[in-house]
């Protein structure tokens, strides 16, 4: 991977209009979902944000090379059918080849740097829906958290709709993960009680000028049945944190599966950076709960 790194920086620095023309030549899948309407996303859109930790490694997602090995590892498993990503990591992975017949999500609003005192103001400083579409992607990803104490949760609800709208007025994929967010000495910490969860998903599904194009990505939390009859909005499970349990959360992730509203899983650093580091041994098991 390091010579391919060194390529990259080669394209990047000489000719960076090869990633233009990389996504144009890009063979496209025909449709978002395969034949089982499921859905199977590798997500890699944190380091944007500033969290490079991963479980008990503080700068896991630092290592570029490492990343992007692993992103490649887990994008060619059978059963996984694409990436969630800013435009750094994906542009990356078009460079690469890795990109060919995937769904491709671009993540849209990286502002709220973790562990600042600006997190919750949100800004949209990653794609916008005209450059998901120029580049023949398939949809775009926002965060949205909810603040009851702080102001500047409206500036990125508005930002959230105004997004939402943008991409289906382009008849592309608006995914959108909610939470109920509150500071807890000085940081922010989401509420994954079923109440909130159910809160934010009702809140989320009523952004923008329409719902048609709008999918949730949606934390298992406790009695799923009861946070998911929120909406009929379709939703894609989030992987969440490494967990020193895999079995357990590989558990809650097969029995969420089961609900109809959900088509399958959005994961990426407990898939990239399991506890044994074996990466294709995690994303297969996960391949088959979705699609067994």
């Amino acid at each position: 991977m390091r010579d391919r790194i060194r390529a990259i920086l080669d394209v990047r620095t000489r000719h960076p209009q090869a990633i233009a023309e990389a996504a144009t030549a890009r063979k496209r899948r025909d449709s978002l979902l395969g034949d089982d309407s499921r859905l199977f996303i590798i997500a890699a859109d944190h380091p944007a944000r500033g969290a490079l930790r991963v479980g008990e490694r503080p700068m896991a997602l630092a290592d570029r090379a490492v990343l992007l090995e692993r992103m490649s590892l887990a994008l060619g498993r059978p059963g996984v059918d694409g990436v969630l990503g800013t435009a750094d990591v994906i542009e990356d992975l078009l460079l690469l080849g890795a990109l060919d017949n995937k769904v491709v999500i671009g993540s849209m609003n990286r502002g709220g740097l973790a562990g600042t005192v600006f997190e919750i103001d949100d800004r949209f400083t990653g794609y916008d829906a005209a450059t998901i579409a120029r580049m023949g992607f398939d949809g775009g990803k926002m965060l949205f958290r909810i603040d009851p104490e702080d102001p500047a949760t409206a500036r990125t609800m508005q930002s959230c709709a105004e997004a939402v709208s943008d991409l289906a007025g382009l008849g592309l994929m608006a995914m959108v993960e909610p939470f109920i967010s509150h500071r807890v000495e000085g940081r922010i910490r989401n509420d994954l009680s079923p109440e909130a969860v159910t809160r934010s998903i009702a809140v989320a599904s009523g952004l923008g000028t329409t719902s048609a194009y709008t999918w949730l990505k949606v934390q298992v939390v406790d009695d799923m049945e009861r946070v998911l009859a929120a909406s009929t909005l379709p939703a894609l499970l989030l992987g969440g944190e490494v967990s020193a349990d895999q079995d357990a959360a590989f558990g809650r992730w097969r029995k969420a599966l089961q609900f109809p509203s959900v088509h399958g899983l959005v994961v990426g650093r407990a898939l990239l950076f399991p506890p044994d580091d074996d990466v294709a041994g995690a994303v297969d098991t996960a391949v088959g709960l979705m699609r067994g």
